[in-house]
């Protein structure tokens, strides 16, 4: 289907311009996702899109059911995926209403999250070493740019639990590591997206400066929320304009993140597993 998929976190829950649109409940073997899917053309483009937190910012970072967004987006025929989400700064350079296009993901969830397809009787273990998409972030880049938008391409965001912010001891602890944004939602998002052999890239949005930074006044939800506002703006004005320079067929290799990946044999692989496995690993067994 080629479809291009667009999951909306904090202040964007809607596309509009939408053109088409129609809304989709799907059932997954992991649960209900986030929201009803909205399915429609964007610039010439069939887009999926899905509020992370529900239409009406209802689910907790931490109860976010990452699977069942992924898997009903393979269901949907998503083959590239957009992640839109608040973030704030480590680092002085990137400052709050910038975007940033994070090449490299760090975990500090704990194993909070469930963040793999492959349990209960199948194993697969794929290349995590690049978790974005090089050539969609490109795309997106190249597209902020046209708009000139403050646009940083590349980063490191380091994903903790919360849902409260960070203590000023984490936030130095994390500058200390060389760590450029901080973020909520993105790791499992990175994760579940390569073993469902999607491209995936993520457009963090930067609302504030975390509590490092003590010549700022400290972080607050209001604070946070002005920012997200003027920010949820542009980023949908950059979604539309990225849409339209991907109405190509894939050319990276993120659709092929499966090909070795599965180490168990098919003959171990319950038909039960297979059948609800089927839109992840239905090509491989």
């Amino acid at each position: 289907m080629n479809r291009i998929g667009i999951i909306g976190g904090s202040g964007v829950y809607k596309i509009e311009g939408l053109k088409g649109l129609k809304e989709k409940k799907v059932s997954t073997p992991f649960g209900a996702p986030s929201d009803a899917y909205r399915i429609g053309r964007l610039n010439g483009a069939e887009v999926v899109f899905l509020p992370r937190h529900g239409s009406k910012h209802t689910i907790s970072p931490s109860e976010i059911n990452y699977r069942a967004n992924i898997f009903g987006m393979k269901k949907l025929g998503v083959e590239r995926l957009i992640s839109v989400s608040a973030c704030g700064s480590l680092k002085k350079d990137l400052k709050p209403l910038d975007f940033v296009l994070p090449d490299q993901f760090v975990d500090r969830t704990n194993n909070a999250r469930q963040m793999s397809f492959f349990k209960g009787g199948i194993v697969a273990h794929v290349s995590f070493a690049d978790p974005v998409c090089k050539d969609l972030a490109k795309s997106i880049y190249d597209s902020a740019k046209k708009l000139n938008l403050n646009i940083h391409l590349g980063g490191t965001y380091i994903n903790m639990e919360g849902p409260a912010f960070s203590t000023r001891a984490e936030s130095n602890l994390y500058r200390s590591w060389g760590m450029d944004i901080i973020g909520m939602t993105n790791i499992a998002e990175a994760r579940l997206a390569r073993e469902a052999q999607m491209c995936y890239a993520t457009i963090a949005a930067i609302t504030d400066y975390d509590c490092w930074y003590e010549s700022e006044e400290q972080v607050t939800v209001e604070m946070v929320m002005a920012n997200l506002t003027r920010n949820a703006e542009n980023s949908k004005h950059l979604l539309k304009e990225a849409a339209m320079r991907l109405g190509g067929q894939c050319t990276c290799g993120c659709r092929d993140s499966l090909k070795y990946a599965i180490v168990t044999q098919k003959d171990a692989v319950s038909p039960a597993l297979k059948k609800k496995l089927a839109p992840i690993i239905g090509q491989y067994m």
